[in-house]
């Protein structure tokens, strides 16, 4: 596939925190244990309440796998790609598919439902990368547009040209979609507060956690719950204690802070080159908890063999699911028993 032109926008990042170029946690990872599903690119990770584990993988299958990780089964095939995964109410998976939506899936039957189909026009544009969910209590969805620019093959593109163009939208029950914010640096995980007072988006081309007040005296501002993070923010999950869990993809590439500054003919140079010399999500699998003011609660980092670039996390009672773009295994452990 040919790669697309980037016209990169000249930015300087904060200088990094030391945390980005440290490879363990300031916590100690727990064991990890690595269960296999049927194909490549199990991106996020979302359990029921009967604590089954639900996948979408590359090839457009979505996977159900038992509580303890066994019994992989397909439960469906959306015919593009699955990124983020969310359980409603009703048990029902609402799909972040990067090619064809906003999806409902019925895990039982298989039926799918499209919310809001890719190209669907939506504020000031069409939607393009569909990538992370939240689902409110009243039913809507709170939902990533990740860029207006590139298609998810060339997501590199998006974090190299640094122009800005992604979006957080919500879908209502009654049918219409609304444009909340704009300007994003590669929109993705989603995730609203314990007591629905906030929607948090991450951006990953930004090192940050952008918030919008929906409820009290703050509704409608919006302001950063974090930033300067140590890594590339991907999906978000907030957990039953109202901890937002980071999937932390990989740590910042200092090269890459470096040339941003400068003229955009280096950037589009480093997009060049080829595959083998274009920059790389470190090897390592690494996710932070913070609590509602912005703090750190966990930080866990490891070497595993066999599963690197976190994209999904999730915690569901005393165990934390984790999900990788690459690769073909879930993983899981056993939440520490001390909080920071």
């Amino acid at each position: 596939m040919a790669r697309p032109r980037i016209d990169p926008v000249v930015w300087r990042p904060e200088r990094a925190p030391a945390r980005a170029r440290q490879r363990g946690g300031t916590d100690p990872m727990p064991p990890v244990r690595l269960h296999a599903v049927p194909g490549h690119g199990p991106e996020d990770v979302a359990v029921d309440s009967a604590g089954r584990i639900h996948t979408g993988l590359a090839d457009g299958r979505l996977v159900r796998l038992a509580a303890d990780g066994s019994g992989a089964q397909v439960v469906a095939e959306t015919g593009g790609r699955p990124l983020g995964v969310e359980v409603d109410p009703d048990g029902r998976l609402v799909v972040c598919d990067a090619s064809r939506g906003l999806l409902r899936v019925d895990p039982d039957t298989g039926r799918i439902d499209t919310l809001v189909a890719a190209g669907t026009p939506v504020g000031s544009a069409p939607l393009r990368l569909c990538n992370n969910a939240a689902v409110a209590g009243d039913g809507s969805v709170w939902f990533s547009d990740s860029s207006q620019r590139f298609a998810l093959a060339h997501w590199k593109a998006d974090l190299l040209e640094h122009s800005g163009t992604g979006r957080l939208l919500r879908w209502h029950p009654d049918g219409h979609t609304e444009e909340v914010l704009t300007g994003l640096h590669f929109a993705n995980g989603v995730a609203l507060a314990a007591d629905g007072s906030y929607v948090v988006v991450a951006e990953t081309g930004a090192y940050r956690l952008t918030r919008r007040w929906l409820a009290g005296p703050r509704t409608g501002e919006v302001d950063r719950l974090a930033e300067n993070l140590p890594a590339f923010p991907d999906n978000l999950a907030r957990d039953d204690d109202g901890l937002l869990w980071i999937a932390m993809g990989s740590p910042r590439n200092a090269l890459l802070d470096l040339v941003s500054a400068w003229h955009p003919a280096v950037r589009r140079a480093v997009w060049a080159l080829p595959d083998p010399l274009q920059p790389k999500p470190a090897n390592t699998a690494w996710v932070q908890a913070l609590d509602a003011e912005g703090r750190i609660r966990y930080d866990l980092q490891a070497t595993i063999p066999g599963f690197s670039m976190v994209t999904g996390v999730r915690r569901h009672g005393d165990t934390v699911w984790l999900g990788s773009l690459h690769g073909g295994a879930v993983a899981e452990f056993a939440l520490p028993t001390v909080a920071r």
